[in-house]
């Protein structure tokens, strides 16, 4: 029993340095990775939001009216009947 014991506590220092390491090169990774991401520049980022919000407030405002149109539709065989 006493090699067991011992054993289950080389296993449990084994997985500690080994998530040690795994932790280690998972955040040396990351930073080699994000040293090759392209940042966009200044004015491309203000550009790029503009349109986003150009075209979100477009595409509400379609959404908006159709339902209106829709619900209208559905009203009219109530009014006549």
């Amino acid at each position: 029993m006493v090699k067991k014991e011992a054993v289950k506590t080389d296993s449990t220092e084994d997985n500690s340095v080994d998530s040690a390491q795994a932790r280690s090169n998972f955040i040396t990774a990351t930073k080699d990775e994000l040293a090759k991401v392209v940042w966009p520049s200044r004015q491309q980022l203000i550009s790029e939001s503009v349109a986003v919000i150009l075209m979100v407030i477009l595409v509400s405002t379609v959404i908006y009216f159709v339902d209106q149109i829709f619900g209208w539709i559905t009203k009219q065989p109530f009014l006549f009947g």
